[in-house]
C-alpha cells in the first residue's frame, strides 16, 4: 500500500499495488500411519465408528469441491507419508472424480517409528520449479497423526518456493505421547519451508466438525493471507445479551387550575 501524493482526500489517500493472483497446484499429504486409523468422537452411519482417516478424506474432498468453486483452474495431486514420502497420484488434475479414486486407494501401514519430510520437501521444490514456469504457485497441505513421532528433516538451506500448512490430529499428552513436541517441530517445518505464510492447526478432540473448520481456513490462497497471528477467524458465536429496552419517561399530570 503506498501513498498518492497530492491528493487532499482522505478516501484517495491510498492505493493498493496491482498485483497477479497464481492459481494453484496443491499437493496432499497425508499420513498413512495406524495412528491416522484412530477413532473420532462421532458416529457414521448405522453407528459405525468413523476414523481420523475418514473425516480426513471427508475434509479433503469438502476442500477441493470449495477450491474448484472458487477458481476451476486450481489442481490437486496426493501423497502419503509412511516413514518418508511417496506419491499416491503424482499428475495434478482438477477432477473430483479423480480425487475421490486417490483418496478410496489411501494405504495405511504398520507402525513406522519414524517420519522423515526430506523427500517431501525436495519433491514439492522440484514441483514448484515446473508449476512457477507456468505462472501457477504450489501448496504442500501435510495430514499429521502420530502423537509421539517427531517430523525431521534434512534439506540445506535454500530458496524457498512451495508454502506449507499442516494439519495436526493427536491424542492427549501423557507418558508415551508428546504432542506439544511433535507440534513445535511441524512449526519449524512451516517456518522453514514456506514461502508465502503457512498455516498450522492442531486439534486432540477428535470432533470432525474442528478438522473441517480449520481445512476451510485454510481455502486461503497463501498470496493474499494474513499472519496466522492475526487470524481472527472464525468468529466466536457466543451469544450476547441484548440491550436492555429504554424504560419510558415518567409522564408528569399537569396541577390542576
Amino acid at each position: 500500500m503506498e501513498g498518492i501524493e497530492g491528493e487532499s482526500s482522505e478516501a484517495s489517500r491510498y492505493s493498493l499495488r496491482p498485483s497477479r493472483i497464481s492459481n494453484e497446484d496443491i499437493i496432499f499429504c497425508i499420513d498413512s500411519d495406524p495412528e491416522s486409523l484412530c477413532e473420532m468422537k462421532v458416529t457414521g452411519p448405522n453407528g459405525r465408528p468413523v476414523t481420523r482417516l475418514d473425516s480426513i478424506k471427508q475434509a479433503i474432498l469438502l476442500f477441493i469441491n470449495a477450491k474448484l468453486t472458487i477458481n476451476p483452474d486450481n489442481r490437486f495431486s496426493f501423497a502419503v507419508l509412511g516413514k518418508s514420502a511417496s506419491w499416491l497420484r503424482k499428475e495434478f488434475s482438477g477432477d473430483v472424480e479423480s480425487a475421490m479414486t486417490a483418496l478410496r486407494g489411501l494405504p495405511t501401514t504398520s507402525s513406522c517409528g519414524h517420519a522423515d519430510l526430506t523427500s517431501l520437501f525436495r519433491v514439492a521444490s522440484h514441483e514448484a520449479k515446473k508449476s512457477r514456469a507456468q505462472n501457477r504457485i504450489l501448496r504442500v497441505i501435510l495430514i499429521y497423526c502420530r502423537s509421539s513421532t517427531r517430523p525431521q528433516h534434512q534439506l540445506p538451506v535454500n530458496e524457498k518456493c512451495f508454502s506449507l500448512d499442516v494439519l495436526y490430529l493427536h491424542d492427549k499428552p501423557g507418558p508415551d505421547n508428546c504432542p506439544q513436541e511433535v507440534y513445535d517441530a511441524l512449526v519449524d517445518a512451516v517456518e522453514y519451508v514456506s514461502e508465502y505464510e503457512g498455516y498450522i492447526f492442531e486439534s486432540g478432540q477428535g470432533l470432525s466438525r474442528i478438522l473441517f473448520r480449520y481445512m476451510c481456513i485454510m481455502l486461503a490462497h497463501p498470496q493474499q493471507r494474513c499472519t496466522q497471528e492475526h487470524l481472527d477467524i472464525p468468529k466466536s458465536l457466543a451469544k450476547k445479551s441484548p440491550p436492555a429496552e429504554a424504560m419510558p419517561e415518567d409522564v408528569t399530570s399537569a396541577p390542576n387550575q
